[in-house]
């Protein structure tokens, strides 16, 4: 074994006296579906419910170990590390101040006081996280605190790559995954789980998945080098990352764009929503990634793998179910808007009414404004069951001369009206 997975597994042993190994579980219902063996690494069910807090007890450990005795602790974040940061400073019993941009929801700054307990202190800074992490350096300076990085650093990147420990200690007689999913934001999962396998040449393949609106490891191996993403779509909080972290593109970089999987936004919120229903498996949209990203490979290419996926995270605030649900429903083609020019005259509702079909439901409307004395702009939002319904529909309409626009697709619309 060479030398980064021993300390790997000298890591991964060191973390037990705080919480258990997360499960490696075969799942059967994904097995069905895919014809191959799916096993779900579920960090979700660590203390924190994700596996930042291997990073952060590392990075303290390993802090403590070379004698580093900071008066205090500095992290930024507005979602895992904070939490598994608060709770390996309480169990520790150093005082950390955690830095969260004044936007983050009060359900994510409670759970975060919640691990940390006294031990931590939490300060609202900025309204952006860019502006939040520029407020945690500046003071880690000006106090001589020690800044814990969520991700680009050896010893969180040592400390992420336990879980590739344990995948490789837990999998079933002693055999490797062929294939092992990785869902990546700044890049410490994915760079620490391939060094480790790299280390036990474990022959596995490496695919990685980014959500289709902060692309950073994808567009980084096209250009052959880091590079900072000019918009970021922040749905996919725990991934949504603008630039890969530094040392973790060192480790990556040699493998090809072909093995980063982009997932779309509204695919991924279907998939969250299917195991929420099926499985009862609570998910944050980042954990969902590599589960999601199934669905892009074709069945015979992966019949009869061994197939693992790790599941980064659950913490999902449950005020964003409705958003959920609803991105997820507009992806299947289940439920469209419209902006139709609806006739100010008696009856014309009843008539409009008359052209939906059983399975057909109006989920909103809305008028917008009168265009014309005799036609009003109306917002119409139609759920189906069957997303073939909407061509009986678009059908009607244009057999009854109704004038309309689909605006489901339409991002700038859809942002300002729906």
């Amino acid at each position: 074994m060479a030398g980064f997975a021993r300390a790997v597994a000298h890591a991964a042993q060191s973390m037990r006296v705080l919480f258990p190994e997360t499960p490696l579980q075969e799942n059967d219902y994904l097995s069905r579906k895919t014809g191959a063996r799916i096993f779900l690494k579920r960090e979700d069910l660590s203390p924190v419910r994700s596996y930042k807090i291997r990073g952060a007890l590392n990075f303290f450990t390993k802090a403590l170990a070379r004698g580093e005795r900071a008066e205090v602790f500095v992290c930024a974040s507005a979602g895992n590390h904070a939490q598994g940061f608060a709770f390996v400073c309480r169990h520790l019993g150093r005082k950390g101040v955690i830095f969260m941009p004044v936007t983050t929801p009060q359900q994510k700054i409670d759970k975060t006081r919640m691990f940390g307990g006294d031990a931590v202190e939490i300060r609202l800074v900025g309204d952006f996280f860019d502006d939040c992490y520029r407020a945690a350096q500046d003071f880690a300076e000006a106090s001589g605190g020690q800044m814990v990085p969520p991700f680009d650093h050896k010893d969180i990147i040592e400390g992420q790559a336990s879980v590739g420990h344990e995948i490789m200690e837990q999998m079933p007689d002693g055999i490797v995954p062929d294939l092992m999913i990785l869902p990546v934001g700044g890049g410490g999962l994915s760079a620490g789980v391939t060094r480790y396998f790299q280390d036990v040449q474990a022959p596995t393949r490496f695919v990685f998945v980014e959500p289709a609106g902060a692309p950073s490891l994808k567009q980084s191996l096209i250009a052959g080098r880091r590079l900072r993403l000019e918009r970021v779509d922040n749905f996919v909080d725990g991934a949504a990352v603008a630039e890969i972290g530094k040392e973790n593109f060192r480790l990556l970089k040699h493998f090809e764009e072909s093995q980063v999987r982009l997932v779309p936004e509204n695919r991924l919120c279907a998939t969250m929503v299917e195991m929420l229903n099926v499985e009862g498996i609570v998910l944050e949209p980042a954990g969902a990634l590599a589960i999601d990203a199934l669905k892009d490979f074709p069945r015979k290419e992966i019949k009869g793998k061994r197939v693992v996926l790790v599941v980064s995270g659950g913490n999902f605030d449950f005020e964003r179910l409705p958003d959920v649900k609803e991105r997820a429903l507009r992806y299947e083609g289940l439920k469209k808007y419209f902006i139709f020019r609806f006739p100010q005259r008696p009856g014309a509702l009843r008539d409009f009414l008359d052209l939906l079909g059983p399975d057909d439901d109006i989920a909103r409307f809305e008028y917008l404004k009168k265009s014309a004395r005799n036609f009003g702009s109306v917002l119409i939002g139609i759920e189906t069951r069957d997303a073939k319904n909407f061509d009986i529909l678009r059908k009607r309409f244009a057999e009854g001369g109704w004038a309309y626009q689909d605006i489901t697709e339409n991002e700038v619309l859809a942002g300002l009206i729906i």
